[in-house]
């Protein structure tokens, strides 16, 4: 999404920053990502800064890493989910806990690099509620990427807001911007539409996407399938569209079919053959509506999720240093986010 104006009002001042990272059995990761976000931190103006671990129900040394390195720095936040919620839901957590001016949102993978931040700041500074990275240079397997490429182009066709390509979570909100995500119900998350859709000035900055740091990326085929469909379905329907043109279409051929055939027999003595066609024809529009009745399932099945009003996370846990009073292991809080 472009700029609202070529010229936005500056903002001179150095905001607080909270670094918005959702992580899930990174353990071989932690360490350098520990390292590399706290020396960017630790050369940013103004402050104080924190970084805020939302773990998403990791199940290896994820939890005992995080907990050791909220003890030796304040401005580390932990909030541990009781269970695996996913991604979407994982960023959401920390948006909730960030208490900063303005929030990093970026991967746990360090795909999405940490100095890149004086950067984003530049352009917050010029007015820009919104700084999102565009993806270059991807490190994927090609077929990976052209599923990407060909995603973004896609959803940015069948969405009903403009859509900037090639841009993921990684990106910088200001805290009007991360209120009104915040207030948002919506269960079935798609962030970076959401990001879109709530306005404010928005603009975009290169940002070259790095190879994963360490161990295996956790989001499978199956997931990325169930975000694209997220999108898709948030943000367009499009697909229930599709399914009232097919329909017209078939009407028009059938139509056009049976005064074909009304004419050959009255006026040309002769019946139309085709016992074949006729079979292909059913057996087509047969599965055509079967495609249709699962896309209406989707948007239905989505209606279902949102009015039975479950939160997106429950927290087990949040640890801070000992000067947070509501930090510590021996202190459980069970909460809904």
């Amino acid at each position: 999404m472009d700029a609202l104006s070529d010229r936005p009002d500056p903002i001179e001042d150095h905001p607080r920053v909270s670094l918005a990272i959702p992580v899930y059995n990174e353990e071989e990761v932690l360490p350098e990502l520990l390292a590399r976000t706290r020396k960017v931190l630790d050369e940013t103006p103004g402050g104080p800064h924190e970084i805020v671990f939302a773990d998403d129900g990791s199940r290896d040394g994820t939890p005992e890493l995080l907990a050791a390195a909220a003890r030796q720095d304040p401005r580390i936040v932990v909030v541990r989910l009781s269970r695996n919620f996913g991604h979407q839901a994982a960023i959401t957590a920390a948006l909730d806990h960030a208490s900063g001016d303005v929030v990093l949102v970026m991967d746990g993978d360090l795909q999405d690099p940490p100095e890149a931040l004086p950067r984003f700041l530049d352009r917050h500074r010029q007015g820009f509620d919104v700084v999102y990275a565009r993806r270059v240079g991807r490190r994927e397997a090609w077929w990976l990427r052209a599923a990407y490429r060909l995603f973004y182009r896609l959803i940015a066709a069948l969405a009903d807001l403009r859509l900037p390509l090639d841009s993921g979570d990684f990106a910088l909100l200001s805290r009007p911007v991360v209120d009104a995500l915040r207030a948002a119900p919506e269960k079935n998350r798609y962030l970076r539409g959401l990001r879109t859709w709530v306005g404010f000035r928005q603009t975009g900055i290169e940002v070259p996407r790095a190879a994963r740091a360490a161990g295996r990326s956790k989001y499978s085929l199956n997931k990325l399938l169930r975000l694209a469909f997220d999108g898709i379905f948030a943000f367009s329907v499009v697909p229930l569209r599709i399914a009232t043109w097919l329909g017209f279409g078939a009407i028009l051929v059938s139509s056009a079919y049976a005064a074909y055939a009304l004419v050959a027999r009255f006026f040309l003595d002769r019946s139309p053959q085709g016992f074949t066609a006729l079979i292909t024809a059913i057996v087509f529009l047969s599965g055509v509506q079967l495609v249709f009745l699962g896309v209406l399932g989707e948007y239905v099945g989505r209606i279902y999720r949102e009015v039975k009003q479950r939160p997106h996370y429950v927290v087990e846990r949040r640890l801070r240093n000992a000067g947070d009073p509501s930090s510590g292991s021996s202190r459980r809080r069970r909460d809904a986010g």
